[in-house]
């Protein structure tokens, strides 16, 4: 009886605990020859973690379910907000998702993890201010908690050879922050991410049986863009993954390379799970 209530409790936790999703600033995609003012940009590493917003006493994830961390790991933070990115170092994105959906955290699965902030949400400057302010907050920052390191790009040619450099030693791509621009909910061209191919996010509605190989697991997942159109995503699933697949209603990342006559993502494969309900 008892473990069926505590399954129960488990299962209604996100729901019964869920808030309103932060309003948080969320980037276009800058592709190279797109017309920017790139002296205008402050430039820094695109950390391949779990986005994270810092309420001043609180953690949470961009879909506004709480974020529980081990005990003492938010000591010292600021109590003014802070936007940021989970992170364990390159190539560990897996590792800190799951650390981070679990309901009862383990403090060893914690101890590589950082918050890395990038913005001060509430203040009320430019990214320029914001950003000084923030290196001012963070100059002795407890072991938890980093400022993301940002930097100006002198050329285009330097931006592309920046990006190389970064994918080649296994990172992810690159951020561009517009200076002058004031921090506001959304989509927008005031901050790009730059990386050697699109991505974005979709929703599984369904389930592709396998064939061949594949038989008696999932073929491909049926997801849902946000502009409505359906499609499939089969390359870049892994078996354990075929197996037990994302459920119905998970956010995931996919890449892609342009679209198709059709407004369809050419060349989709599935890269990993952003939130799962």
């Amino acid at each position: 009886m008892l473990r069926s209530l505590l399954l129960c409790l488990a299962l209604w936790a996100p729901v019964a605990f869920a808030a309103e999703a932060p309003a948080l600033l969320l980037a276009k995609v800058y592709h190279d020859g797109d017309p920017i003012e790139l002296p205008a940009y402050w430039v820094s590493e695109k950390l391949d973690g779990v986005r994270a917003y810092w309420d001043g006493a609180r953690l949470w994830t961009r879909g506004g379910q709480p974020i529980v961390a081990p005990p003492g790991y938010t000591a010292g933070w600021p109590h003014e907000p802070l936007d940021g990115e989970l992170w364990a170092g390159r190539g560990r994105f897996e590792a800190v998702s799951a650390a981070v959906r679990r309901y009862e955290p383990d403090a060893r699965d914690w101890q590589p993890i950082r918050l890395m902030a990038f913005d001060l949400p509430a203040h009320p400057g430019d990214f320029d201010a914001r950003l000084q302010a923030l290196r001012r907050l963070l100059a002795a920052p407890p072991p938890t908690l980093r400022a993301v390191e940002q930097f100006r790009v002198a050329s285009h040619a330097a931006l592309r050879a920046r990006l190389d450099a970064i994918v080649a030693a296994g990172g992810e791509g690159l951020m561009l922050h517009r200076g002058d621009s004031r921090y506001a909910a959304g989509r927008s061209g005031d901050l790009l991410k730059y990386k050697p191919y699109d991505d974005a996010e979709a929703t599984v509605v369904g389930y592709v049986p396998g064939k061949g190989k594949y038989a008696g697991l999932v073929g491909a997942l049926e997801v849902e863009g946000d502009d409505g159109r359906r499609f499939r995503l089969g390359s870049g699933l892994r078996d354990a993954e075929r197996r037990q697949p994302p459920p119905l209603g998970s956010r995931v990342t996919y890449a892609y390379n342009g679209l198709t006559e059709q407004g369809l993502p050419r060349f989709a494969r599935f890269l990993r799970v952003r939130d799962a309900p």
